[in-house]
């Protein structure tokens, strides 16, 4: 009787008022969870200028790349800037709009994130994972940093790129 009780409890505090155990949790608690998780998923490595060449600038931490990925047919895409800044970042989405684009890969906009992103690896988070990722990045400080825009594939690109296509 006390186990189920136990368990009965558990069920009751993972469920508040119809509120996900993700949103019962502490900010300060998703935060920490989805720094951990920007960790382990190599946010930075991407999205953090110098990363893709062994020198990434901790200053500019997710403020966008300078070196891009050309993937064949669609043109070169430069990783862009996560932090909160309305104009160069993710500062006007949300923290579900985030959670969203990394596990469908669609924007809030409703385009598509470009083929590298590996979203479809991210769809697997967990609502309260996919929640603590976007309330991590809603955190961060905003950066006024562009990366290089996006060139189609007849385009020459502006900086430099990793080219996905074999020899």
């Amino acid at each position: 009787m006390r186990r189920s009780v136990t368990l009965a409890a558990t069920v009751a505090v993972g469920v508040v008022g119809g509120s996900s155990i993700a949103e019962a949790q502490t900010p300060q608690e998703r935060v920490k969870r989805g720094q951990y998780l920007a960790t382990i998923m190599d946010c930075g490595g991407c999205h953090t200028p110098g990363a893709l060449v062994g020198k990434p600038d901790h200053a500019l931490h997710l403020a966008g790349s300078d070196v891009g990925f050309q993937v064949p047919g669609l043109g070169v895409f430069y990783p862009p800037n996560l932090t909160s800044d309305r104009e160069t970042g993710l500062g006007t989405w949300s923290e579900k709009d985030i959670a969203k684009a990394v596990r469908t890969g669609e924007r809030p906009d409703g385009r598509m994130l470009v083929p590298v992103m590996p979203w479809p690896n991210y769809a697997k988070l967990t609502d309260a994972d996919a929640l603590a990722l976007g309330t991590y990045i809603k955190s961060l400080k905003p950066i006024r940093r562009q990366a290089p825009a996006m060139v189609g594939a007849s385009q020459k690109p502006i900086a430099p790129y990793l080219s996905l296509v074999q020899p």
